[in-house]
């Protein structure tokens, strides 16, 4: 199972708020023994909230699981020390702060790579170790705005829009994770670790390929489109008389098959919709002609028909209507966790490939410090340490 490929691998993980914790966890997701190394006010990430449960930022706890805590402080000289010895013994070290941070520590790559020539160093930053911008602090707010993404994201005349969830963090944490396995593999290939520069600017730039292509062609600024898609027609939501769907009706089969299920088997011979070309570039049009007619029927009726006749569609789904899906159930996704302060609480567990449903998380999200004696214990560190 993948939950167990990269069961033998080591992972230092000194990621803080976003991007580096969600790399690791996803690493730690596939097996590898993660070790969460926190300063000792914590991760960054755990004052952030609401919501808290119990006084724990469910941010923090989920971006966290599956790792083993450990508190250092990296003012200390005896602390660095201990650094050091887990990176002598390491696979992998994720981490992203700002460049250079890591470096002032005596952590950067290349004292880490005299440590531990076979080290994969994933240093994941906001734009990047090197260009103009490189110093500049950046959340992902903050790269939504300057990638471009929030100039396509809302709707006409509604203003710059943020995607809610954190989506340039999340993003760019599986391309690290992405990029480390590949570099892990190479390793295994040539026995040598390198360093992977992690931009979240242009993993956000990833986010938005199809769109920047067709730009860096056309000259065109992409407008923000609602829930509709740039190259294809009919592709959006629409509202039903008590709730919304989305429609995919473009394909050059499904749209004369879409239009007689409305009743509107002459929008085919209209020439502002024959081609997808001229649905695309007549959108505003097209929608003004298939709204009215959603609008007449509730939206189980027209996802049945739809659905009938194989025209793409789903309900436009709350959280709430997510949580209680029997797809979502039937996959094992939603797993039940113990936290020592948290308690006994639901979360999405890892989403990639065969799990055992069954199973629990192997830890779930440490507290601060949580596993220093056990590692210490187990020697992990290889070196006598102790904390007064």
């Amino acid at each position: 199972m993948l939950d167990k490929a990269l069961a033998g691998i080591r992972v230092i993980d000194f990621g803080q708020i976003g991007t580096g914790p969600i790399c690791a966890m996803m690493l730690a997701d596939m097996g590898a023994d993660v070790i969460k190394v926190e300063p000792p006010a914590g991760d960054g990430m755990r004052k952030l909230g609401p919501p808290f449960a119990n006084g724990e930022s469910l941010t923090y706890l989920g971006a966290n699981r599956n790792k083993r805590g450990i508190m250092l402080d990296l003012k200390v000289e005896a602390d660095i020390a201990m650094a050091k010895e887990l990176i002598r013994q390491a696979d992998i070290l994720v981490e992203n702060f700002r460049p250079g941070v890591m470096n002032r520590l005596g952590l950067g790559w290349e004292a880490a790579h005299i440590l531990n020539p076979r080290l994969i160093y994933c240093a994941i930053s906001a734009f990047g170790q090197t260009g103009p911008w490189r110093d500049r602090p950046g959340v992902d707010g903050i790269l939504q705005g300057m990638s471009g993404l929030m100039s396509v994201t809302g709707s006409p005349g509604s203003g710059p829009s943020k995607v809610q969830p954190p989506i340039v963090d999340m993003t760019s944490g599986f391309l690290a994770a992405t990029a480390v396995l590949g570099a892990l593999h190479l390793r295994n290939t040539t026995g040598h670790g390198q360093m992977l520069d992690i931009s979240m600017y242009e993993c956000a730039l990833e986010l938005q390929r199809f769109s920047f292509e067709s730009y860096l062609q056309s000259g065109e600024l992409p407008q923000p489109l609602g829930s509709a898609a740039p190259y294809a027609a009919p592709n959006e939501a629409y509202p039903a008389s008590d709730g919304w769907l989305m429609v995919a009706a473009y394909h050059e089969v499904r749209w004369p098959r879409f239009c007689k299920l409305l009743g509107r088997p002459e929008l085919t011979s209209d020439h502002r919709f024959k081609t997808l070309t001229d649905r695309v570039h007549n959108r505003q049009a097209l929608h003004e002609e298939i709204d009215p007619v959603m609008r007449r029927q509730k939206r189980d009726h027209w996802l049945a028909l739809l659905e009938a006749n194989d025209i793409l569609c789903g309900p436009v789904a709350s959280y709430a209507d997510v949580a209680a899906s029997p797809q979502l159930a039937a996959r094992g996704r939603l797993r039940e966790v113990d936290h020592p302060v948290a308690g006994r609480r639901q979360s999405l567990g890892f989403g990639l490939g065969r799990s055992d449903a069954t199973s629990p998380e192997r830890y779930a999200p440490p507290m601060i410090g949580q596993h220093n004696t056990e590692l210490l214990a187990d020697r992990v560190a290889g070196i006598g340490w102790a904390r007064k």
